[in-house]
């Protein structure tokens, strides 16, 4: 057989058996017509009875090449999520070969690298106007699944990746140059090692918000909290065969079948769970969370589409360019630039100078932040009524102006007159100490005998009984007080703790054991009328409902059944409060809602209270009483919430807020791993679990047993993810502590 024609035979079979892998192994009559074509041609070419075998191996490839465009038209998104997920899918290093014209791998090279699930790579483009060449530089960060390399783990970054990952944003930010990020992860390896995979990514996208050089991503598959590591961008394009999911397909499977000690979604179940969470690309430009999708070729783009990897260079430089456009010089210009390159077909001819001065960079961190902000606003039920919205609008752009002048002209020159004041003082002090030195060897009148007996009953008498100092009663009491009958504490056969009756646990004990400290659960009412001023609890924005709007199956029973059972409208609770009159906001995540999920409703009631204590010059508090991660059932609704809620708290804490974060229950996934964990100032409540993702999940996905406490919050304070494990009758205490003691300088009470 000639050397040529076993090369193309070769290929179609590949082709072949690519087909039928992302049908799942479905019968396909199309699929079986191209086999038995194939199978046909060998046996012509085995009797050697064929007048021109290559007219016959062409017209096979013609027809192969007809039917991927005819079953491109029936692909349903589980068959694109196997697209992806395919070894003969695209990978970073096939991009970095075809897009860029030279580039040198950093951070480490394949298994030798830190984490070979993350490569990053320093490459730059060069343009051409006439007779000129322009080199110009780009940083690559990415996802690197590679074509079956057990070693790049699936692309599923450990902490250590996305530490690396972020190190190396910081270098192109220093050195001015655009990053370009592609994101081809099923999800983050949840591992809790330090810096901890939660962590970690909440530092990623913490930092992204404000990097002040154009981002790009790129997303082909983009799972859950892993995408987001380097998702946060200024444009986000996407394949048209990707996905970008809150989780795969068959975990929202297993979490919506309720399955159990490694039972297995049907592919019925699991199809399902892929079409309504509206995970496609075609979903997502939809909804606004991508800005363009980049046409592939039928089927897929694999290594041997160089005509894609040219488009995929275009679209690239595109936005680049674009965005720098966006931030630079006069809008009139800048337009008519804007406009003529996106009709412009080879924009290699248009070099764009990729450099921002000062100015640009900061409005260029600014538009990144109000475009994410903007995001899913749609998604959650709004039922305030249009006079509200205008009278709070009117509201709070009169307020702000008041604060303004408050606190950034009147109290900032109040500070300064203090300052003077105190530094005259300071030095009067030391003159009139001068001063007043002679006369101090004047002795006046006769010098004071102490009494010897007052002495000593000052020295052997008790101390002064402060009424203060006595546990108050509790203003909450949790309703399982009535339980008449004794519970045993969870460390029993560990430290002997005795049974414990239930009236006195959960009202005179506060759900704590008297002889272990062992934190029961308790209700987020208890944290709410206990630890805050009697009165003093505002809430708002109770109009902000949950919703479902991928009308997920099955999913409106289960929100109203929810609203009913807690008498709230959603996960998460916004109020103004007081602490011995110091005055905050605080957002608290009800693990009694849905577990605590987070969508669009508690998304956007989070980002509005973290705004409105960044203008009242308030500390904000949030109080975790337990979360579950991200809700599956809005899909990507929920997962970017992630980013948006992470850029409201980086506007916060950069304008000198105080973000405090307390734990408490069980705290999982997406929030953690965002807007959670970027906290400076996280703690815990004692007998609390902190991580990304539960035993259950990480035993599935890694197949590793963890041990056991392995996700307890001395853990994650020994691994610096909080600072500090509070026990719970002391909240009151220690939040006034924290108040008085930490963060900026723009809080009203400094």
């Amino acid at each position: 057989m000639d050397r040529s024609i076993e090369k193309h035979l070769h290929a179609l079979t590949d082709r072949l058996h690519y087909m039928r892998d992302i049908f799942g192994g479905a019968p396909n009559d199309n699929v079986a017509l191209l086999q038995s074509k194939l199978q046909e041609y060998r046996e012509r070419q085995t009797w050697d009875n064929q007048v021109d075998p290559f007219a016959d191996i062409s017209n096979l490839e013609d027809l192969f090449a007809f039917v991927e465009r005819k079953l491109e038209a029936d692909l349903s998104p589980m068959d694109k999520v196997r697209i992806v997920r395919h070894p003969q899918r695209i990978c970073l290093r096939d991009i970095l070969e075809n897009v860029y014209d030279n580039f040198t791998e950093i951070g480490g090279q394949d298994e030798h690298s830190i984490d070979p699930g993350m490569l990053i790579a320093r490459a730059y483009v060069t343009r051409r106007r006439g007779k000129k060449t322009f080199h110009q530089s780009v940083m690559v960060i990415g996802q690197e699944k590679g074509h079956g390399e057990d070693f790049r783990n699936g692309g599923s970054v450990k902490p250590w990746g996305n530490a690396k990952a972020l190190q190396y944003m910081r270098v192109a930010e220093t050195e001015g140059i655009p990053i370009h990020c592609y994101v081809f992860t099923p999800g983050s390896f949840p591992v809790e090692d330090y810096p901890g995979a939660a962590q970690q990514i909440a530092r990623n996208i913490y930092s992204m918000a404000g990097i002040r050089v154009p981002i790009i991503a790129i997303f082909s598959e983009g799972g859950s909290g892993g995408a987001e590591a380097i998702g946060l961008a200024d444009k986000r394009l996407m394949l048209s065969h990707g996905y970008y999911s809150v989780i795969s397909p068959e975990g929202a499977a297993a979490i919506e079948g309720r399955l159990r000690g490694g039972e297995r979604a049907s592919p019925e179940l699991i199809a399902h769970c892929a079409r309504y969470q509206c995970i496609t690309a075609q979903d997502n430009l939809q909804f606004g969370y991508i800005d363009q999708i980049i046409q592939e070729p039928s089927l897929g783009a694999r290594p041997h589409h160089f005509d894609f990897f040219r488009a995929l260079r275009q679209e690239v430089l595109r936005a680049t360019d674009e965005t720098v456009l966006a931030v630079r010089g006069a809008p009139f210009f800048r337009g008519m630039a804007a406009r003529r390159r996106r009709t412009a077909e080879n924009l290699e001819e248009y070099p764009v100078r990729w450099g921002l001065g000062a100015t640009d960079k900061k409005r260029l961190v600014l538009r990144r932040q109000k475009k994410f902000l903007k995001l899913s606003r749609f998604a959650c039920v709004d039922k305030r009524a249009f006079f509200t919205k205008l009278f709070n609008a009117w509201r709070d752009m009169w307020r702000g102006c008041w604060y303004r002048v408050k606190y950034d002209f009147y109290r900032k020159h109040q500070r300064t007159i203090s300052f003077i004041l105190e530094e005259i003082a300071a030095e009067w002090l030391l003159v009139k100490a001068r001063m007043a030195a002679p006369f101090k060897a004047l002795r006046w009148g006769k010098k004071p005998v102490p009494d010897p007996e007052q002495a000593a009953s000052d020295l052997m008498a008790l101390s002064h009984w402060v009424e203060d100092n006595r546990i108050r009663r509790w203003n909450y009491l949790s309703p399982r007080y009535k339980i008449d009958r004794t519970l045993t504490c969870p460390n029993a056969e560990t430290y002997g703790c005795l049974d414990l009756w239930g009236p006195d646990l959960f009202a005179e004990f506060a759900g704590v054991c008297s002889y272990c400290g062992y934190h029961f659960p308790m209700e987020p009412e208890w944290c709410v009328q206990n630890v805050f001023d009697t009165n003093s609890v505002f809430e708002f924005n109770t109009d902000i409902e949950a919703g479902n709007p991928l009308n997920f199956p099955d999913f409106d029973e289960k929100i109203q059944e929810a609203q009913e059972r807690t008498e709230h409208k959603s996960g998460c609770m916004t109020f103004e409060a007081r602490i011995d009159n110091i005055k905050l906001v605080a957002a608290m995540l009800m693990g009694t809602f849905r577990g605590g999920s987070v969508g669009a409703a508690e998304g956007q009631k989070f980002i509005e209270a973290a705004e409105r204590a960044r203008e009242n010059r308030q500390p904000f508090l949030a109080y975790v009483h337990g979360t579950a991660g991200i809700r599956i059932q809005e899909g990507t609704h929920g997962l970017i919430q992630m980013p948006r809620c992470t850029v409201a708290v980086h506007q916060y804490i950069e304008s000198g807020g105080l973000y405090v974060v307390l734990y408490d229950t069980n705290s999982f996934a997406g929030p953690v791993a965002s807007f959670l964990g970027c906290s400076p100032y996280q703690f815990a409540v004692r007998s609390s679990n902190i991580g990304f993702a539960g035993p259950g999940v990480i035993k599935e996905t890694t197949g590793m047993d963890i041990p056991p406490k392995y996700h307890r919050s001395y853990r994650a304070l020994s691994r610096g993810h909080i600072q500090g494990i509070w026990d719970r009758r002391h909240i009151r205490a220690n939040l006034k502590q924290a108040l008085l003691t930490m963060g900026g300088r723009n809080l009203y009470y400094r």
